[in-house]
């Protein structure tokens, strides 16, 4: 038998690709205040697969809280170059920013799913993925910004690979749906694995 998944997040792209996988989903946001998590973090040495691993679990464990019963799939992902953690940029001259900083360079996304039921977790996954952006001019970038406008403030690198963000790479390694947030597979075959879904 089936059970109907508790997506602790507002992100459409992460309820749609559940729902076009055929998951029964609910979408309910974790009221967890990320940064305020993250900041005892900062210059421990923790990696940003560990930060992101934190934050979903913060998230996946909150929701189950509220939902007892519920099986509640938490996610978060960061951007890693080297050392530095990037966050959503604020407005149009973060993005500019991010974009200058990431250009020319490899970057990691560390996607992080924790399936979670009455405040205890059931599972953990990083998935990870690397992109290398071309060298971008700083003309270039402006235009491109224009063009896509707010939609480069609602993702952590200010671009969308499933838009006219991928015109920005050269070279990308690992899978579309850990790069967009959420390592599908992997958490399709946990969800048949623990019998919430038919396998």
């Amino acid at each position: 038998m089936t059970e109907k998944i508790i997506l602790a997040s507002g992100s459409p792209f992460r309820k749609a690709l559940l729902v076009n996988a055929g998951v029964a989903v609910e979408a309910v946001p974790a009221e967890v205040d990320e940064r305020a998590l993250e900041a005892p973090l900062q210059g421990s040495g923790i990696s940003p697969e560990d930060v992101a691993l934190v934050l979903a679990e913060a998230k996946a464990t909150e929701v189950s809280e509220r939902r007892p019963g519920a099986l509640v799939l938490g996610c978060d992902q960061t951007l890693s170059l080297g050392d530095e953690l990037f966050h959503k940029p604020a407005d149009m001259e973060g993005a500019r920013r991010h974009l200058l900083a990431l250009s020319g360079k490899t970057h990691q996304l560390n996607s992080a799913v924790v399936l979670a039921r009455d405040g205890a977790v059931l599972w953990r996954h990083v998935g990870i993925a690397s992109l290398t952006m071309r060298k971008l001019e700083p003309a270039f970038i402006g235009r491109h910004l224009a063009r896509v406008g707010a939609k480069a403030l609602s993702s952590v690198g200010a671009y969308q690979i499933e838009g006219e963000g991928i015109q920005l790479f050269e070279r990308i390694e690992g899978d579309y749906f850990t790069i967009v947030g959420l390592p599908l597979l992997p958490v399709l075959a946990k969800l048949r694995d623990l019998g919430a879904i038919d396998g």
